[in-house]
């Protein structure tokens, strides 16, 4: 079904490891970071005290040169200030100086193989200077702003981490490592997709004497549940990374850059762990491999745009030549509409496979909406048939009691939709029940001839995690919870839920056009695509608004209030009255169409963001 082997791919995407040949052990021999610390602080210092058992280490952080040393507990004076934190985000330089983020507060979700794994839940983001008297106006102003925007980030649900385990490779990965992979620190050996606090990290990972103090941090979903089928106990899990490469929001960040990383690019893995075996089934998520764009312009569904001007192949070729050395062969399932605005897009990606020659990728193309228009979810089935032998192709990676790899996953499905989020997490959840049905009947959990739809217990946990993946990847990049999980959770599509959707598009309209450019300011802020200088210059925060941005709102106002005025308060005559309403009624009407033309200007842009990412 596949033939010709991978193109030539950049060194740097092999990441550390290789899919194959590796004498890993998924995980048991890892290196470890501290797991809880005293943060003490005097006008100074910052003293960052490791209070595992045995533990005597304490980092310091000089306030005025932000140089940062080991120490011992001697050197913590008794008048510091103490108080117990969860960990270390990093530190970043905003308008006043630096800033040290530390999580305040975690909650564990489960054990993965006996390691625990965290959910940061709090954070505090701390000057290392003692005032800000230091800055004049404009400047606490726009300092206050980027301070709102690391929050704003910050307090986006879903940022995960683990202090003696690897989270953000998956099992098959980490079983395929080098000895000297395994004696890395998590910080050195992480895939860097996944880190979220990479750019917090720098200072740290230059210093490889501090790497205990610190740990990689991914955003996306984890769940973690202890399920039961035939009187069998079994761990079954779903982990979700979300790519901090050409991260942001929904209608700003599309397509891919240069270097072929796509936006709202998800890896999620499901594990099941039964009496000493393992079993793990991995897909990805991503937006359409090439340059295109859709800029919220008011409309409620803006026109996805494709460059004229870019060279597609190229950017589209690095995304599969890594893809393939990551993940192996893959198989690409668009979902889109092939009809109306979606159609070009669709026609572009299947040209640009064919074009691209490569017989490691395949193509398929359903109509989501299409086929399951008038609540026919049942056709879903058409889409998972067809794939079932590419699926059972590829099988997923699976380890027996013993510690022996029975099984490597070969290739994955690469999914998408528009949006990358709710059609697409529907057909992941299909995909990924079929393969933990074939995967509990070889860990001996099933019998033969069981089905995972018979088993209620277990279906209703399995439809509730999926649908609580898709509103956590839904909010991070959408800002709001996913549409179609009433499918997810239930089966079956219900009027309630097309109720529920249309509430959702409502709020996904408005957070799209009138608050998502400082959403995508915070997120290229706290990844490090724009970072803030230290010269007295000003910032791109203040853009100056065009006259049309503040009059023709106004006006529009203003029109329709005298129009509805009009209507309440009738003239000497019904004709008085219908011209002044037709009058007035047409100055809004025309106003409110002159805006809608120039829409682009009345959305929240973002600032920051350089050109490219726009583009």
């Amino acid at each position: 079904m596949f033939s010709h082997p991978v193109r030539s791919v950049p060194p740097s995407l092999g990441l550390l490891l290789t899919r194959h040949g590796g004498h890993g052990d998924t995980g048991a021999k890892m290196a470890t970071a501290y797991e809880s610390f005293n943060l003490h602080t005097t006008p100074e210092k910052f003293f960052i005290e490791a209070c595992d058992n045995g533990a005597s280490d304490v980092l310091a952080i000089d306030r005025v040169s932000t140089e940062m040393t080991l120490t011992g507990r001697k050197d913590v004076p008794p008048s510091a200030v103490t108080r117990p934190i969860s960990g270390i985000m990093g530190t970043i330089r905003l308008v006043a100086g630096m800033y040290l983020i530390v999580i305040t507060k975690k909650r564990k979700v489960g054990d993965l193989f006996g390691h625990a794994v965290w959910k940061a839940v709090d954070f505090d983001v701390i000057s290392y200077k003692k005032t800000v008297l230091h800055l004049t106006d404009t400047q606490m102003q726009d300092n206050k702003t980027f301070l709102s925007m690391i929050n704003n980030v910050l307090t986006t649900d879903g940022f995960y981490f683990a202090t003696d385990y690897d989270l953000t490779h998956t099992l098959q990965r980490l079983s395929n490592t080098s000895p000297d992979f395994q004696e890395m620190s998590l910080l050195e050996r992480a895939d860097q997709r996944f880190v979220w606090n990479g750019n917090l990290l720098r200072e740290f990972i230059a210093q490889p004497e501090l790497h205990k103090f610190v740990f990689p941090v991914i955003h996306g979903f984890i769940v973690m549940k202890s399920c039961c089928i035939n009187g069998k106990i079994f761990d079954w899990i779903v982990i979700s990374r979300r790519s901090c490469f050409r991260a942001g929001v929904r209608y700003y960040v599309r397509g891919i850059d240069s270097e072929g990383h796509a936006a709202n690019f998800v890896e999620t893995e499901q594990i099941v762990q039964y009496n000493g075996g393992k079993a793990s089934f991995v897909q990805t998520r991503g937006s359409m491999p090439f340059f295109w764009s859709q800029r919220p312009n008011l409309k409620y569904k803006p026109k996805p745009q494709i460059s004229k001007t870019t060279n597609h192949l190229d950017g589209f070729q690095r995304h599969f030549d890594s893809q393939i050395i990551t993940y192996g062969k893959q198989v690409i399932l668009n979902l889109v509409n092939q009809k109306g605005s979606e159609k070009p897009l669709e026609q572009a990606f299947a040209k640009m496979v064919s074009n691209l020659g490569n017989g490691m990728v395949k193509y398929i193309a359903f109509d989501f909406h299409k086929e399951c228009s008038r609540m026919r979810w049942d056709r879903l089935q058409i889409l998972v048939d067809a794939v079932s032998k590419m699926q059972d192709e590829f099988g997923y990676f699976l380890v027996d009691s013993d510690g022996k790899v029975q099984m490597q996953q070969e290739g994955t499905f690469r999914s998408n939709c528009m949006d990358c989020l709710d059609r697409t997490n529907v057909i992941q959840s299909l995909l990924a029940r079929r393969s933990l049905q074939s995967q509990l009947q070889r860990l001996g959990v099933l019998h033969v001839g069981q089905r995972i739809e018979e088993q209620a217990d277990f279906e209703k946990i399995y439809k509730n995690a999926w649908a609580d993946n898709a509103n956590a990847c839904a909010k991070q990049y959408a800002g709001t919870g996913a549409l179609k999980t009433d499918f997810t959770r239930t089966g079956k599509r219900t009027q309630w839920g097309l109720v529920m959707d249309g509430w959702n598009s409502m709020i996904r309209y408005y957070k799209n056009n009138f608050s998502d450019g400082f959403r995508q300011d915070s997120i290229d802020l706290f990844l490090g695509n724009y970072a803030v200088d230290e010269a007295d210059g000003p910032t791109p925060l203040h853009v100056q608004k065009d006259w049309k941005f503040l009059t023709l709102p106004i006006i529009m106002v203003v029109a329709f209030s005298m129009c509805i005025i009009c209507l309440l308060m009738a003239g000497d005559t019904w004709t008085e009255t219908l011209a002044y309403v037709l009058f007035w009624g047409s100055a809004s009407v025309g106003t409110a169409a002159v805006i809608l033309f120039n829409g682009h200007e009345f959305v929240d842009a973002p600032k920051l963001v350089q050109k490219e990412k726009m583009d």
